[in-house]
């Protein structure tokens, strides 16, 4: 199956945490992060999700936002720290690529944005990701 999602990182379920309809689940990605996605449980149960099952995270380019430093007193859990590799402008918008451990993450943020935190080729950046805009796919 192919997708629009840009970012899809492999890695490992290490542990599920249901509640009544909702679940989370923490996957340790390939470059050894961990981020927590927030799905249903019944998507838990037709993908079958344990500990140590292989993962796809995927997160949609507009769901990432962008700090340059780590920031605390947030709600956001899925903070990957990372490094510019290449910034698209186009009208309003820009494509920012992000190399982090263990692969690549897209986000789609402004122009605006760009300037303000002055991204660049090069600069250390966080990539900040809610944790119910992570879906995971068997991988």
């Amino acid at each position: 199956m192919s997708l629009s999602i840009r970012n899809q990182i492999a890695g490992t379920v290490v542990a599920v945490t249901p509640g009544e309809v909702m679940a989370t689940v923490k996957v340790r990605l390939v470059g050894g992060q961990e981020v927590t996605a927030a799905i249903t449980l019944e998507a838990v149960k037709d993908l079958g999700l344990s500990e140590g099952s292989a993962v796809k995270a995927l997160v949609k380019s507009t769901e990432v936002a962008l700090a340059t430093v780590p920031v605390e007193g947030l709600s956001i859990r899925n903070q990957l720290p990372g490094t510019v590799a290449d910034i698209a402008t186009g009208g309003a918008m820009a494509s920012v690529k992000v190399v982090v451990e263990g692969g690549q993450l897209t986000a789609a943020i402004t122009q605006d944005a760009v300037a303000d935190l002055a991204l660049a080729a090069g600069s250390s950046v966080v990539a900040l990701i809610k944790s119910t805009e992570i879906s995971l796919a068997s991988a």
